[in-house]
C-alpha cells in the first residue's frame, strides 16, 4: 500500500491520462445528474410546495388536474372524513402568456393556479386580477407591475410579486385567487369551465398523528368518486416525471459503467508492466491481497482527484448557466453522490486486475523482468 501511494507521489505523470479521462466522465455524470434534478425540480415545484398531506382528484381524471372535477357535495364528503383537518380547492390552466414589448408569437409558457391554501413560499391569494409569478418567468421578460395577457382570449392579469421553486411540468407558474383562475379558464377553455363552487382538485391537511395513506383510502371510500394520493404519490404521477427519472438514471448508469471500464483497462495495463515488481515483492513475502490493495488505493486516489476537479467544474458550469435557459441544478449533494458512485465503479474496475496479481509467480516474473 505504501509503495503504491509513494508511486503516485513520485511518478504522477503515469496517472495523468487516466485522471483526465475520469475527470471528463465525472463532469458528464454530474452534468446529467444536475440536468435530471433540474427537470424534476421544474416539473414538481408546485406540488412540492403545497401545504398539505394529500391531493384529491376525481376518479376519472387519471391523477391530472385538467381532467379532474371536484363538486361541492364531494368536497363536503371529504371534509366529513375523520382525520381531515382542512381542505383547500386548487385548479390549473396552462396557457401561453403575451409579454409587453415582446413579439406576438414570443409567448411565455405559463401555468395559472387558482388556490385557497397558500403553498410554502407563496402568500395568501391576491386580489382579483392579480398574480404572483414564478421566479423563472423573469427570463421571459416578466416583471413586477407588468400586465400580461393569457391565452387566445388574452385575459389580463397583473404581476404583483415573485415566488421561487414553484414551477409545474416545466412551466413557470402564476398564482391567483380562485375567481381570477375561473375567469381565465372560462375565457380560454370553455369546454372545461367549472361552476363557482367546484375545483379541479383538493389539497387535504390531515390531523396530527393521522396516517396519510390510510386517510387517502378513507376519503375514496367515503366519496366513491375520488382518487386520493399523498403529495409524494401525486408528484410521481405528474406526466413525464417517472420517464425522465428512469431515462436519465439509465444514461448515468451507463456513463458510470464506462468509468469502471476506463479504470479496468488502465490498471490492467499497469499490472502487466509491474509483473516483475510484483514477483519481487511476492518473493519478499508480500501477499496478493496486499498487492491488490495497492492497486485499489491508486484507483481510489485517481478517481477521488478526478471527482474533486469535476465537481468544481460542474458547480462552475451551473453558476455560469443563465437562469431559465436550461433546467440545470447541480447541487453539492449531487456532486457527492456522483463521486461515490464513481469510486465504487473504480473499485469494481480494479477487480479485473486481481486475476493477474493472484497468478503472479515470483520466479517466473523475476526471470521475465531480467
Amino acid at each position: 500500500m505504501k509503495i503504491a501511494l509513494r508511486e503516485l507521489r513520485r511518478r504522477p505523470g503515469r496517472f495523468i491520462a487516466a485522471t483526465a479521462i475520469l475527470t471528463l466522465v465525472a463532469v458528464l455524470v454530474m452534468f446529467l445528474g444536475g440536468l435530471l434534478d433540474g427537470l424534476i425540480r421544474g416539473s414538481t415545484g408546485a406540488l412540492r410546495a403545497q401545504d398539505g398531506d394529500a391531493i384529491v382528484y376525481s376518479d376519472t381524471a387519471r391523477t391530472t388536474f385538467a381532467r379532474s372535477r371536484i363538486e361541492a357535495d364531494t368536497r363536503a364528503a371529504v371534509d366529513a372524513v375523520p382525520g381531515v383537518a382542512r381542505t383547500g380547492g386548487i385548479g390549473i390552466v396552462q396557457l401561453g402568456a403575451r409579454v409587453p414589448d415582446k413579439g406576438p408569437r414570443e409567448l411565455a409558457a405559463t401555468a395559472l393556479f387558482g388556490y385557497e391554501l397558500a403553498p410554502d413560499g407563496v402568500p395568501e391569494p391576491p386580489a382579483p386580477g392579480e398574480v404572483y409569478a414564478d421566479d423563472v418567468l423573469r427570463s421571459d421578460g416578466i416583471d413586477v407591475g407588468m400586465e400580461i395577457l393569457l391565452g387566445a382570449a388574452r385575459s389580463p392579469v397583473t404581476v404583483i410579486g415573485f415566488v421561487d421553486d414553484v414551477s409545474y411540468s416545466g412551466q413557470g407558474t402564476l398564482w391567483a385567487e380562485p375567481g381570477t383562475w375561473r375567469v381565465v379558464l372560462a375565457a380560454n377553455r370553455p369546454d372545461v369551465e367549472l361552476p363557482g363552487d367546484a375545483f379541479q382538485a383538493l389539497i387535504v391537511q390531515a390531523d396530527d398523528g393521522v396516517d396519510v395513506g390510510e386517510l387517502t383510502d378513507a376519503i375514496d371510500d367515503a366519496t366513491g368518486t375520488t382518487e386520493s394520493l399523498t403529495i409524494t404519490e401525486a408528484i410521481e404521477a405528474i406526466p413525464g416525471v417517472r420517464a425522465q427519472r428512469s431515462t436519465f438514471n439509465q444514461i448515468i448508469g451507463v456513463t458510470i459503467a464506462i468509468a469502471g471500464v476506463v479504470v479496468a483497462l488502465f490498471f490492467a495495463l499497469l499490472t502487466v508492466e509491474r509483473l516483475a515488481l510484483y514477483g519481487v515483492l511476492k518473493a519478499l513475502g508480500a501477499g496478493s491481497g496486499t498487492l491488490f490493495g495497492g492497486v485499489v488505493a491508486q484507483a481510489v486516489v485517481v478517481t477521488a482527484v478526478a471527482s474533486a476537479v469535476a465537481g468544481g467544474l460542474a458547480l462552475l458550469i451551473d453558476a455560469l448557466v443563465p437562469p431559465g435557459s436550461i433546467p440545470l441544478d447541480i447541487s453539492a449533494n449531487r456532486v457527492v453522490i456522483s463521486a461515490l458512485l464513481l469510486l465504487v465503479a473504480a473499485v469494481v474496475g480494479c477487480v479485473f486486475s486481481l486475476r493477474r496479481v493472484l497468478r503472479v509467480d515470483p520466479a517466473a516474473a523475476i526471470g521475465t523482468g531480467s
